[in-house]
């Protein structure tokens, strides 16, 4: 059974377009946040600690996509599910779906690496392994 982490969100006014429905890059930011929500909720620690420890910065995304089914307005409550649907070398997908209710709103997915500096050039960040302490936490 996949592990499952729900972020909540409270969809605000200034998450709006003018037709007062969520505008669509708001579904990426939750995303996002989701993901983190995740880590922690595995027991991973902060990206801060993971740097210190072992070089990791974070798991920045190199693919995202969406589909949007249903819209969302101010007011609402929503919360995005989120899991790894699967685990690659350097790669994992994570899946999201964001839901109001009963109501799917939305799903996405994302592919992202765990990255370090890059050890020749630190303006730039490096694809890792995924660490199997990390996969161990997750699953």
């Amino acid at each position: 059974m996949k592990r499952i982490s729900v972020y909540q969100v409270a969809v605000e006014f200034g998450d709006c377009d003018p037709a007062q429905i969520v505008y669509f890059p708001n579904f990426f930011r939750w995303f996002d946040a989701s993901s983190r929500k995740f880590f922690i909720d595995c027991g991973v620690p902060p990206w801060r600690e993971m740097e210190k420890a072992n070089g990791i910065i974070g798991t920045p995304v190199v693919e995202a996509s969406s589909r949007f089914i249903l819209p969302a307005t101010y007011g609402d409550k929503v919360e995005v599910h989120t899991s790894i649907e699967e685990w690659r070398e350097k790669t994992f997908v994570m899946k999201h779906a964001l839901s109001r209710g009963n109501d799917l709103l939305a799903e996405g997915r994302d592919v992202r690496v765990f990255a370090i500096r890059h050890p020749d050039d630190s303006t730039r960040i490096k694809a890792v392994p995924i660490p199997e302490e990390i996969r161990r936490l997750c699953s």
